[in-house]
């Protein structure tokens, strides 16, 4: 749809250190070259507080895979991994699915995944998770941070956020991080 400016928002991240994760994401959203709100929040607890969850794209879709995630997380007891890929194998077999339009992050004591609308479950050696717009610049600080700081996964996910929304355009200061 070359007419209509797309939705552009969001750099999530997420940590493990220390036996601490924390996954944070920034609160802008922005429809062409318009912010619309700054202060979204897109990162949540889910399953009884022991799993971590974050999106980036299109918030209806992300809501609508959440949800999902989320039965799957009941349906299997918390077992994020397993809940992880039998949601990815049937966003990508079902239809309506297939057509949504997001990443979700999630970690919980065990696992860090990205999960993706190709069947996509993607578990970062290093224990690190950026997505979104701002992820690469995420992404960048936070290994150097991990491999030159001794700060804890809060405030590694806080410094890179902050360092992201100050290079990506789709990304702001507005930080909401939430641990484990």
């Amino acid at each position: 749809m070359p007419n209509h400016p797309r939705f552009r928002s969001t750099t999530i991240l997420s940590v493990r250190r220390d036996g601490q994760i924390a996954m944070g994401g920034d609160g802008q959203v922005t429809l062409g070259d318009s912010i619309l709100k700054a202060d979204a929040i897109k990162v949540r607890k889910l399953y009884k507080d022991r799993v971590l969850a974050g999106f980036a794209g299109s918030a209806a879709d992300a809501f609508a895979l959440l949800d999902r995630f989320e039965g799957k997380l009941e349906e299997f007891k918390g077992n994020t991994r397993r809940a992880a890929i039998e949601l990815a194998k049937d966003w990508r077999t079902d239809r309506v699915l297939r057509r949504l339009e997001s990443l979700l992050a999630v970690a919980d004591a065990d696992a860090s995944l990205i999960l993706g609308g190709n069947g996509d479950v993607i578990e970062p050696t290093d224990g690190v998770i950026a997505i979104g717009s701002g992820g690469t610049c995420a992404l960048a600080a936070t290994r150097a941070l991990m491999q030159h700081t001794s700060l804890n996964a809060v405030q590694i996910v806080e410094a890179g956020l902050k360092i992201a929304g100050e290079i990506n355009v789709y990304a702001n200061d507005r930080i909401n991080v939430v641990s484990l």
